[in-house]
């Protein structure tokens, strides 16, 4: 076979630091979070609240596993929070509500 021939190498995969799952028992579940935050200028955290839609979606870090859910649809997050969703310790999780009918 010429060396012209060969297929360039498949560089290997990048490990992400988790493994990624879905859970379709959460997906749709109304649920608080709470967690700690920087507090800047400081050497302290200090704690934050939300309250959302859990999405299902989760990541396991570590072989224990330490999992971590997502939740969207904020609809009480710290004042400045810029994002649309927030990775949720599964420790610091609270469910308050059942899941969401499919079509809404």
């Amino acid at each position: 076979m010429s060396s012209t021939a060969l297929q360039p190498s498949e560089p290997a995969p990048v490990d992400p630091g988790f493994r990624a799952g879905f859970d379709p028992a959460m997906r749709r579940r109304l649920a608080e979070c709470d967690g700690g935050s920087h507090v800047a200028g400081t050497k302290f955290a200090g704690r934050q609240e939300f309250t959302g839609t859990l999405t299902g979606a989760y990541r396991d870090f570590g072989p224990w596993p330490w999992r971590w859910y997502l939740m969207a649809d904020l609809i009480r997050k710290p004042e400045g929070f810029l994002h649309e969703a927030v990775w949720c310790d599964a420790d610091s999780l609270t469910l308050i509500g059942p899941g969401k009918p499919a079509d809404s």
